[in-house]
């Protein structure tokens, strides 16, 4: 096993002062100077720090296999990701955006089933969107530890009427679930976008069900796609592990039919795997740049924050949930799936102010 990886780090205030030490990263409103290349083999892992200056002269001193992989991940890095098109919204991901979460179930660890009311959840969702929140991502059935399997039809019973409400006003509006039939359902009452833990491989008919759809799709990672998407978490280098998970499912969704420019992904925050496990995704989260498709983060209000924070209980990691936001933004992150879509829109616009200063000073 012979594999390179690159995260692009270095990040670089106002570029204009530096032509040719940097680079823009996936068309955002970031630059770096850096790249972080990693080398894995069966025994060892090695890690090296290339400027952007010094890249061509360091690829091509590379093995033949390794350079052509450096130079699709170089490609993929640099690109920029197209918009999304949900329904008649139109989503540029030249800036993040924040997507808000409601949860249409009784058993949701965040906010303890309040939105399986339509008319709760409705007024919530509808909040978000005055907030800023671009998307709204709606589930019907909880993936927290332990949650039970909910029956498809009651599922689609909880959210297609919010699903429907939404759209109609202009909305819109993503649908957070694995099951086929609830795809088709939601889709058919507007939902724009298909975010499957379980990355489109929980039920058989999901692939085909997107791709007839044609609506984005987010695949996210879990190590199993089984009924409990957190077991089985066994890693030799987690952020690694991912990014390869996270290749070959994009390689099979595309060979389906689905077109990478629809596909999004999402490393998985919190889904087997362990405190230091996903600190060390966060972390080097612009790794997954190299995949070539739009980032979707979310750590909204989970465990860890929790777990570093005096054991805070779900209602009381604001703060945590917004620094997680942030750190993923200033890697690149395109969407941010979040339960507090205000506080989130406010921070992301604060640093979008301190960009666009950054990147209209003089020289």
């Amino acid at each position: 096993m012979n594999k390179i990886y690159l995260r692009p780090t270095g990040f670089v205030e106002s570029p204009q002062r530096h032509e040719g030490e940097c680079l823009r990263l996936a068309g955002h409103m970031l630059w770096f100077s850096q790249f972080e290349v990693i080398r894995r083999t069966a025994s060892s892992t090695q890690r090296h720090m290339v400027s952007v200056r010094q890249w061509d002269q360091f690829a091509d001193a590379l093995p033949d296999e390794e350079r052509k992989k450096a130079a699709i991940l170089f490609e993929r890095i640099t690109a920029a990701r197209p918009a999304l098109h949900m329904g008649a919204r139109t989503i540029r991901l030249d800036q993040p955006h924040v997507m808000g979460i409601i949860n249409a179930t009784p058993d949701s660890f965040s906010d303890g089933g309040k939105n399986i009311d339509v008319d709760v959840a409705a007024e919530a969702a509808f909040a978000m969107s005055s907030a800023g929140a671009s998307i709204i991502d709606i589930g019907g059935e909880s993936t927290r530890p332990g949650a039970p399997l909910v029956w498809e039809g009651d599922e689609l019973a909880r959210v297609e009427p919010l699903v429907h409400r939404l759209s109609g006003a202009g909305t819109a509006v993503s649908i957070d679930t694995r099951k086929a039939s609830v795809m088709e359902g939601a889709v058919r009452a507007g939902a724009a976008m298909i975010n499957d833990i379980s990355a489109l491989g929980y039920d058989d008919r999901a692939l085909e069900v997107a791709r007839v759809s044609d609506v984005p799709v987010v695949l996210m990672h879990a190590p199993s796609q089984s009924s409990d998407p957190h077991k089985d978490g066994v890693y030799d280098d987690v952020v690694c592990d991912v990014f390869d998970w996270l290749e070959d499912r994009i390689a099979a969704v595309e060979a389906s039919g689905i077109k990478r420019d629809k596909i999004l992904v999402d490393p998985g925050i919190g889904f087997g795997k362990s405190l230091t496990e996903n600190l060390a995704i966060i972390n080097n989260l612009s790794v997954y740049h190299g995949l070539g498709c739009a980032i979707l983060f979310g750590a909204s209000r989970k465990r860890l924050i929790g777990a570093l924070s005096n054991e805070a209980d779900a209602q009381h990691r604001l703060g945590g949930s917004i620094f997680l936001a942030m750190k993923a933004v200033e890697q690149g992150a395109h969407i941010i799936r979040v339960h507090d879509a205000a506080e989130t829109v406010q921070a992301v616009q604060v640093w979008r102010g301190l960009r666009d200063a950054a990147l209209t000073v003089s020289a």
